[in-house]
Order: C-alpha cells, then sequence, then structure tokens
C-alpha cells in the first residue's frame, strides 16, 4: 500500500517538474514575444517547487537513495553499521514531526480561513500546504517502516543492507 502511495506521489512529482518547465518556458516566451509575464506565474513556480521536491521523497527513502558520507561507517563493522542505519531513520523520524506537524496546522490555517496569495488570479494557499504534508507525511512513513524492518534485521541477527531497494512485493 504505501508503495502504491509512492508511486503515486512520484508521478505527481514529475508531472510537478514538467509543469514547471512549460511554465517557465511559457513565460520566457511571454517575456519575448509580448514583453508581458504570466500572471502570478511567481507564485505558481513556488508551489510547483514544493511539490516537485516533497512529493518523490518518500520513493527516495524507500531507493535509500539519499546523499550519505561513508568515509566513517565504512570503517565500522556491519552491526554498527546496521544500527547507524536504523539511528538515520529515527533521526529523520523526528526531524519530519515538527514539520509535519507546523505544516497540518498552516493547511487547516489556511482551509479554514480561506488563504490565498495575491495577485491577479488570487490563487489559494492551502493545494501547496496540502502537498507538503502529504510529501513530508509519506517519508516518516517510509522511515518508520524502515526503522522497524530494519530493528527486526538486527533482531535476528542479520545486517542491514544499505544498498536494498524496497520492491513492491515487500
Amino acid at each position: 500500500m504505501l508503495r502504491r502511495l509512492e508511486s503515486f506521489l512520484l508521478s505527481l512529482g514529475v508531472v510537478a517538474v514538467i509543469a514547471l518547465g512549460l511554465l517557465i518556458t511559457a513565460n520566457v516566451v511571454a517575456r519575448a514575444v509580448f514583453d508581458t509575464a504570466l500572471p502570478d506565474n511567481v507564485t505558481m513556480v513556488r508551489e510547483l517547487m514544493v511539490a516537485a521536491i516533497l512529493l518523490p521523497l518518500a520513493a527516495a527513502t524507500a531507493a535509500r537513495a539519499h546523499v550519505v558520507v561513508e568515509f566513517v561507517s565504512d570503517r565500522m563493522g556491519p552491526r554498527a553499521r546496521s544500527w547507524l542505519i536504523v539511528l538515520g531513520s529515527v533521526a529523520g523520524i523526528l526531524a519530519l514531526s515538527p514539520l509535519i506537524y507546523a505544516g497540518w496546522l498552516e493547511l487547516v490555517r489556511d482551509w479554514n480561513s480561506g488563504a490565498f496569495f495575491y495577485g491577479d488570479l488570487n490563487l489559494p494557499r492551502w493545494p501547496g500546504r496540502l502537498l507538503f504534508v502529504l510529501g513530508i507525511g509519506a517519508c516518516w512513513l517510509r522511515l518508520a517502516e524502515l526503522a522497524v524492518r530494519d530493528l527486526r534485521t538486527i533482531a535476528r541477527g542479520e545486517v542491514v543492507d544499505p544498498k536494498h531497494k524496497i520492491t513492491e512485493a515487500e
């Protein structure tokens, strides 16, 4: 189930990147040809950037594809590295928790108040907040799942493979 959510959010992230490219291209063409800018293009680019960066985050976490610095951990034994991997997941859970809480409060506030961005189009604020909470929330869920999975692996006396990607069957 989590894998399907990650795949869906990854697809939305891809759509956001394509929309960003089209929006920026259209704005450049509008400025060059018609000497005018698209209305609220800066706001739309800013909100699409949130989607492009945060929605694929859970899929990157499942693939264990985050940037890592291994020059210290490579000098440790496999069991110590396994515990560092779990510690990294727990640190991620703790770091994302206040972001989810704050994002949720912003989403509820903007939804209830009907807040919008001032500009020609008066775009609502809540869709960007919703994408933020979805992206960070899905990443939090994947980190929690990885922490539990990796703890079970350690409890069985096995070593956590940092290169192991989560598959559909798992």
